[in-house]
């Protein structure tokens, strides 16, 4: 069997999003010929532990942890956070804090640490990856990002292995969403655009999880039209077999948004929209899990909803999963138009309708209706169609069937085979 080491910044317990993906691809590539081992962090700031996703990782699978340079522990100590408060991702970024240590840490974020906050695992992380590697044969290594300096490491691992590295695109590099509307001198730039395109090209093969990322890339580095490759997000159907839905709490009718929603991610007529058929007689509550970024919070409130909103806080995967069956509608927020939100594939799965929202997005537009599963908006509008259709939604199984992470482990099986 044939052996691929993943570098990932997020591992369990840590409970973020972005290590599902990795996760079930190293859970899976077994079935498929190849052996995993991971190489990953002992510790992160934002960690909100699941200590339930500890059951998805082999007992026989080879985790190395290594220390890394937390600049977050100093932001904490900057602006006069206690040591142990829990930073919440949406609020680190957020225009809305005015204070000057919040924006003198903004700043010293977007423009010195290139690629991003997280270069300070690098040394640490290419340690460890070439001492296992002289120790080990291995046959590839495939990086995880963002953060994107992780593809940093592995590219160094792997030149000094000589063997072949795949990055992983979860989110775009140069121009991923959280930083619309930041500030980013020239330079930083500069340098943050020569780091993206020495990993594209050195690269044996770059794996985005969307059609449109990949599409957007190939106009900027034409020479990925050969060696790129699409393996989407997807969901883990196992996760599903005894998903049922459940009537709502009461008589209310639920509306779900699963996950952290930012700022730049606000449908804030749709506040509004809801206002007027709670003021028209209808039940409808608003549920969030994770974080609620505080212009939403703001929106909301300025929409007279905070009576009518509950903040779930952050779940485990397994509970999201059994919160989604609540719900009677699901609510998704595309930042920008190569952005598919990752929770919206255990939407789809749930066949609960969904009501998206965001500008020019055509391939989260696409795959909604192809599936039938509910309406897509720009951020302009309120929704209010969706609300009028409900009865024709009905989501199909064999469009979103190509989705199941089990699938896509066996395609990227075949991507390494084949490069």
């Amino acid at each position: 069997m044939k052996k691929v080491l993943f570098l990932t910044y997020y591992w369990p317990p840590s409970g973020k999003a972005s290590l599902h993906w990795p996760l079930k691809m190293i859970k899976y590539l077994p079935e498929f010929g190849w052996q995993p081992a991971v190489l990953t962090v002992e510790d992160e700031s934002f960690m909100q532990k699941d200590d339930s996703m500890m059951s998805e990782i082999a007992p026989d699978l080879k985790v190395i942890k290594t220390k890394s340079i937390e600049p977050f522990e100093f932001y904490k100590i900057f602006t006069g956070k206690g040591k142990d408060v829990q930073l919440v991702a949406s609020e680190t970024i957020s225009k809305e804090n005015k204070s000057l240590t919040h924006a003198i840490s903004l700043w010293i974020r977007m423009n010195l640490f290139i690629p991003d906050a997280r270069i300070g695992w690098y040394p640490f992380a290419v340690s460890a990856g070439n001492k296992l590697l002289l120790d080990e044969k291995f046959d590839s290594v495939v990086s995880i990002g963002p953060p994107h300096s992780v593809h940093l490491a592995a590219a160094k691992i792997a030149k000094n292995a000589k063997i072949p590295f795949y990055p992983v695109f979860i989110d775009p590099w140069l121009n991923i969403a959280y930083y619309k509307g930041q500030t980013r001198s020239k330079l930083t730039i500069m340098l943050d655009a020569f780091f993206e395109k020495r990993i594209l090209k050195k690269s044996r093969a770059s794996i985005f999880v969307t059609e449109t990322s990949l599409a957007d890339y190939v106009k900027s580095y034409p020479f990925l039209k050969d060696k790129g490759h699409v393996l989407h997000w997807g969901f883990d159907d196992e996760k599903f077999v005894n998903f049922k839905r459940l009537k709502s709490r009461g008589e209310a009718k639920i509306l779900l948004h699963a996950g952290n929603i930012f700022d730049f991610q606000n449908p804030v007529k749709l506040w509004g929209h809801i206002k007027k058929r709670i003021d028209a007689g209808e039940n409808i509550r608003l549920w969030f899990t994770g974080t609620v970024s505080p212009g939403v919070k703001r929106s909301i409130s300025e929409a007279g909803l905070d009576e009518h909103t509950t903040s779930l806080g952050f779940l485990s995967y397994d509970d999201m999963i059994k919160t989604l069956a609540e719900a009677d509608f699901l609510l998704v927020c595309a930042m920008e138009k190569r952005h598919f939100p990752g929770k919206l594939f255990e939407y789809l799965r749930t066949g609960i309708p969904i009501i998206a929202f965001g500008d020019d997005n055509t391939e989260v537009a696409g795959i909604i209706n192809q599936s039938s599963a509910g309406m897509m908006f720009p951020f302009s509008s309120d929704g209010s169609e969706f609300f009028d259709k409900l009865d024709t939604f009905k989501t199909n199984p064999e469009v979103i069937k190509q989705f199941d992470r089990k699938v896509i482990a066996q395609k990227l099986s075949e991507i390494l085979e084949d490069n």
